[in-house]
Order: structure tokens, then sequence, then C-alpha cells
């Protein structure tokens, strides 16, 4: 077991995570990934909820769209950063396991890149359950567990490149990823699980499953063109 929480690792790279999602289309969100995400998102209700909301960079779109947000994160860093955008969204430090809202107040969660971090998923799956009214839906955006299980070998400008799962894509197991681009080094922790892992824990917590996309890049050309780099299933509450 990892001596140190996925909280506590996060938090401990939350500046440098802040910078990197901040920089102008340098992340998969501005080029691609936050487009996709937003085109499974429904026309806002009375409230939406972003469990893991990081720096905030979904929630200032919600917002853009008419959505009414209240945003959470369990990194202080990350918490400040999102509270302190010029739209000014509700932040709070929570825990995604254990928030402090009140049983159906919601009728929208979104779990944007945040599941695969926390350190009680199951618990956050529940937790969106709990605040969400009956028919209320729920949006899930992972690093699509295929990624997480492997990696392509051979040169990066190589598209022929093979896609390599050298250890059990079964088994659930932390990630530690450092990466520099640019100049910007960014250090990702998250917990690889097989899409069976997030698809009965939704099932238990009384979700049914709309829809499942796997996304890939923009480029045809790119060999992330053929391999999913993400996952995004909605889900409805039907109990």
């Amino acid at each position: 077991m990892c001596a140190v929480s996925m909280r506590e690792a996060w938090e401990s790279n939350a500046e440098k995570w802040i910078g990197w999602a901040r920089r102008p289309g340098f992340d998969s969100y501005h080029q691609f990934h936050g487009r996709r995400f937003l085109g499974i998102v429904p026309a806002p209700g009375r409230l939406t909820i972003d469990l893991g909301a990081g720096e905030g960079r979904l929630a200032r779109d919600l917002v853009a769209l008419g959505h009414r947000v209240i945003a959470l994160d369990a990194s202080p860093s990350l918490a400040r950063a999102c509270a302190a955008s010029p739209e000014a969204i509700p932040t709070l430090l929570a825990d995604a396991a254990a928030t402090p809202f009140r049983a159906g107040c919601a009728d929208l969660v979104v779990a944007f890149m945040s599941l695969q971090d926390v350190d009680d998923w199951e618990g956050a799956i529940g937790e969106a359950a709990r605040l969400l009214i009956p028919g209320g839906r729920f949006l899930i955006a992972i690093v699509h567990p295929i990624n997480s299980a492997g990696t392509f070998e051979g040169e990066r400008d190589d598209r022929e490149a093979p896609f390599v799962i050298r250890d059990s894509y079964l088994v659930q197991y932390r990630v530690v990823e450092d990466i520099e681009r640019d100049g910007m080094p960014m250090t990702f922790h998250s917990e690889h699980r097989p899409l069976e892992s997030y698809i009965a824990a939704s099932r238990t917590a009384g979700f049914s499953i709309d829809d499942i996309r796997e996304v890939t890049v923009d480029d045809p050309n790119d060999r992330w063109a053929r391999i999913p780099m993400f996952l995004h299933i909605a889900a409805v509450l039907t109990r």
C-alpha cells in the first residue's frame, strides 16, 4: 500500500498542475477533451456539483453554459485556485466521498478526470448517488483503463509503434507518471482500475449506464487515434 494518499500527492503537485492546466492550448482538455465531454452534458438544471473540480477548468466552462455550479476538491491549493477564478464559483474543500451537501440537492453531478485520483473512489460514486434526485445524471471522465494499463513503445513520432500491456489489465494498482513537456514538469498520481470496477460500483450505487464513449485525439494520423486515451460514462440514478 502506498504511504502517500492520493490527496497528499495531488496537493504536493498542485501549483505545477495549476500552471499546466491553465497554459492556453497545452493540456488535452483545451485541445479536444473538454469539448468532447461538454458534448454529453445536459442542459442546465437546478444545481450541478463538480466532484474533484481541481483548479476549476470544467466548472468555469459549465458556468459559461448557464449551469449553477458548486465545486469541491480535497486539495486546499486546488480548491483555493478554483474559488479565486473570475467566475467566483462557490468551492468547498471536501472529500468527494463525504460532502456536506444534503441528499437529493442536485440534478447533475460531474466527476471529470477525478475518480482515478481519489482515495475512496467507490465512496465518491456512492456520494454522487446520494446527492442526486431520482433520474439525476452522473457524468464521469477517467483515463481509459486500456491507457493506464499499457504504453506505446518506440519513438514518440512513430505512428505505427506497438501498444504493449506488460502487467495484468485486471489488477488494480497505483500509477505515478513523471512528464516534462516544453520545460514544464508534472507528476500525475492515479490508480489503474479495469472498466468492470467502475461499472460495478456505479450499478451498486443505483446507476444505470446510459452511454459510454471512448475518446481519442482529433488527428487521425496520431498514434493515439488507435487507442482511446479517455473514457466518458453517462449514468442515470434509477432508485
